[in-house]
C-alpha cells in the first residue's frame, strides 16, 4: 500500500516559507502543499525588503518560483489568516501547519520625541521604495538636507545607501515609481548612522558597508577616535574575518576627506540617541549620549552613558533597531521575545508542551536574525520534527497543548488525523478553495501570480528595469484576475473538489 499524502498548510511566502517547501519535497515521504501568503505576491523580503539597487540577492526568487510551479504545491496570495481564513480552518483541514510569517513589526527607541513629525521607521521606508502595498502611501519627504538613522545593521545601510545612490542608477532597478520620483526631487545631502556600541558590535556586513566606498558621488566617512578597539573588542576581532574586514574599511573611512560635491554618509559609534527634539511638531534634531562598552560577565558589551552629549541636526530621524513578530490569531505568542514559543521548531502551548501538528519557521521562529540563506538550516531543522511527527502519527487536531493557549484548538481530541479533515466544510484542505469562495475571497492562485509576475516584468521590459511594480493590493488583484481552481495533481482525497 502507497504511503499516503501528507497535507500541509505553510502560512507564508517568503524565503522560510520556500526553504519549508524545498525541504518538504526533498524527502519527507508524499505530501501537498498549501502556501497561503497575505499578500498577492509572493517572495516576502525578497520582494519587499532586498534594496532594489541589490539585484543578485533577488535572483533567489528563481529557484522559488520552480518550486511554486511543482504539481505538489498551491498557491493562496491575497488571504489572510485570522480574517479569510482561520486557524480553526486550518486545523480540520490540514495534518500538519508552519508558521512562516517573519517579523512584520518594528523595535522602538523608546526615547522622547519619537513621535514628533519626521521620526519615521526605517522599516516603513524600506516598504515605502519596495512598493509594498502597506507602505504605498506612506508620504515619505525628503525636503531637508540631513538625515540621522539610527542603527548599525544592513537595513540601516540600505535605507542610507538608498538615499544618497544617484536616481538615475536606481532608475535600472525595480524600484517603486512613487519612491524614484520623490529621491529625484531629494534635497538631502547628509546621512549620519548612529550606533550606541562600538564598531566591533555593528551588525552590517562587509560587502555592504564596503559598497559606500565606491558610491558615484559619495563620500563615506568615519572618526578615528571610535575606531580605537579595547582589548576586548581586539580580542572579539581576533580571527573574525567580517568584522577584521569592516574595522579595515572603516579605518578607509576615517582617512577618506570629502570630495567637493560629494553626498556625504557619516559612520558614528558610542553615541546612544537619548530624546528627539523638534520644532512646530518636527523632528529637528537627535541628542545622543556619548557611551563607552563594559563588558558583562557572559561576555556582552554593553554601553553604558558617560553623562557626554552630542546632538545630530536633521529633518527626517529613521530608526533601523530591529524588527519584532507580531501575534497571529489563535497562535501562541511569546510577546517578551516577539516570536511564536518553539523548541526546534515545534510550537508549544500551554505549560511548554507542543501544539500537535503546528510548527514554525524564520524569523517567528527564531527572532529577527541572519540574513536570507540563514533560513535554509533554519527550515531544515523543522522539517525534520515534521517528518518526526508524522513517522509517531502525530498531526494536527490529535491532541493540542492546550484549548487556551491556541485558542480553540481541538484539546483532548482522541485518535490521529487521518488528513480528511472534520470542520469548517473542507475535506483534506481541497475544500479550502470552496470555502474561500463562499466567503466572498478572491485569492491569487499560481496562474494569477504568473499573470500579475508577467504584468510587471513586461512593463519593466519596456523600460530597461528587471519590473514596474505594482504597489496596490486592488491593482494586483485586477493584474491576476480570478483563480481557476483546480486541485494539485499530488492530491488524492475522498470527496475532495
Amino acid at each position: 500500500m502507497s504511503e499516503r499524502v501528507v497535507r500541509i498548510a505553510v502560512v507564508g511566502a517568503g524565503p522560510a516559507g520556500f526553504f519549508t517547501v524545498e525541504a518538504l519535497l526533498k524527502g519527507t515521504g508524499p505530501v501537498a502543499v498549501d502556501v497561503f501568503n497575505r499578500l498577492p505576491a509572493p517572495y516576502g523580503l525578497v520582494r519587499d525588503g532586498v534594496a532594489p539597487d541589490h539585484q543578485a540577492i533577488k535572483s533567489v526568487a528563481k529557484v522559488y518560483q520552480r518550486l511554486l510551479e511543482r504539481d505538489e504545491i498551491r498557491y493562496f496570495g491575497a488571504v489572510t489568516l485570522g480574517e479569510d481564513v482561520h486557524i480553526d480552518d486550518l486545523r480540520a483541514s490540514y495534518d500538519q501547519i508552519v508558521y512562516a510569517v517573519g517579523a512584520q513589526g518594528d523595535r522602538r527607541l523608546g526615547i522622547p520625541g519619537e513621535e514628533l513629525k519626521g521620526s519615521r521607521s526605517a522599516a516603513d521606508f524600506v516598504g515605502w521604495y519596495n512598493g509594498h502595498p502597506d507602505h504605498r502611501d506612506a508620504g515619505f519627504s525628503l525636503d531637508c538636507e540631513r538625515v540621522v538613522v539610527v542603527g548599525n545593521g544592513n537595513v540601516a545601510l540600505d535605507v542610507a545607501r538608498i538615499l544618497v545612490r544617484s536616481p538615475d542608477q536606481l532608475a535600472e532597478t525595480d524600484i517603486a515609481d512613487h519612491a524614484l520620483e520623490t529621491l529625484r526631487r531629494s534635497r538631502v545631502r547628509e546621512v549620519t548612522l548612529l550606533g550606541r556600541r562600538g564598531p566591533v558590535q555593528a551588525a552590517f556586513t562587509n560587502p555592504e558597508l564596503r559598497e559606500f566606498g565606491a558610491l558615484e558621488g559619495v563620500s563615506a566617512l568615519a572618526e578615528a577616535r571610535e575606531l580605537e578597539l579595547d582589548p576586548a573588542s581586539k580580542a572579539t576581532v581576533a580571527g573574525d574575518r567580517v568584522r577584521t574586514r569592516n574595522i579595515a574599511t572603516l579605518r578607509r573611512y576615517a582617512e577618506t576627506v570629502r570630495r567637493a560635491g560629494d553626498r556625504i554618509v557619516r559612520f558614528r559609534f558610542f553615541v546612544s540617541p537619548v530624546e528627539i527634539l523638534g520644532r512646530e511638531g518636527r523632528a529637528t534634531v537627535v541628542r545622543a549620549e556619548r557611551t563607552r562598552l563594559e563588558e558583562q560577565p557572559d561576555g556582552w558589551m554593553r554601553a553604558v552613558g558617560t553623562g557626554d552629549f552630542e546632538s545630530f541636526p536633521c529633518g527626517l530621524a529613521l530608526r533601523s533597531v530591529g524588527y519584532r513578530g507580531v501575534p497571529l490569531p489563535g497562535v501562541p505568542f511569546d510577546a517578551a521575545r516577539g516570536t511564536i514559543p518553539n523548541e526546534c521548531g515545534r510550537v508549544l502551548g500551554a505549560e511548554g508542551r507542543p501544539v500537535a501538528g503546528e510548527y514554525v519557521v524564520g524569523w517567528a521562529k527564531r527572532g529577527p536574525s541572519g540574513v536570507i540563506g540563514t533560513n535554509k538550516a533554519d527550515a531544515a531543522e523543522t522539517v525534520r520534527a515534521m517528518a518526526e511527527d508524522r513517522d509517531a502519527g502525530v498531526f494536527a487536531g490529535s491532541g493540542v497543548a492546550s484549548s487556551t493557549a491556541a485558542d480553540g484548538g481541538d484539546a483532548g481530541s482522541s485518535g490521529t488525523s487521518s488528513g480528511t479533515g472534520t470542520g469548517s466544510g473542507t475535506s483534506g484542505g481541497v475544500g479550502v478553495e470552496e470555502l474561500l469562495r463562499r466567503r466572498g475571497v478572491c485569492w491569487v492562485d499560481k496562474a494569477g501570480w504568473r499573470r500579475l509576475d508577467g504584468c510587471e516584468t513586461s512593463a519593466g521590459k519596456a523600460r530597461g528595469r528587471p519590473r514596474v511594480k505594482l504597489c496596490r493590493v486592488d491593482e494586483m488583484l485586477e493584474a491576476a484576475g480570478p483563480p481557476e481552481g483546480k486541485a494539485p495533481t499530488a492530491v488524492a482525497v475522498p470527496g475532495g473538489d
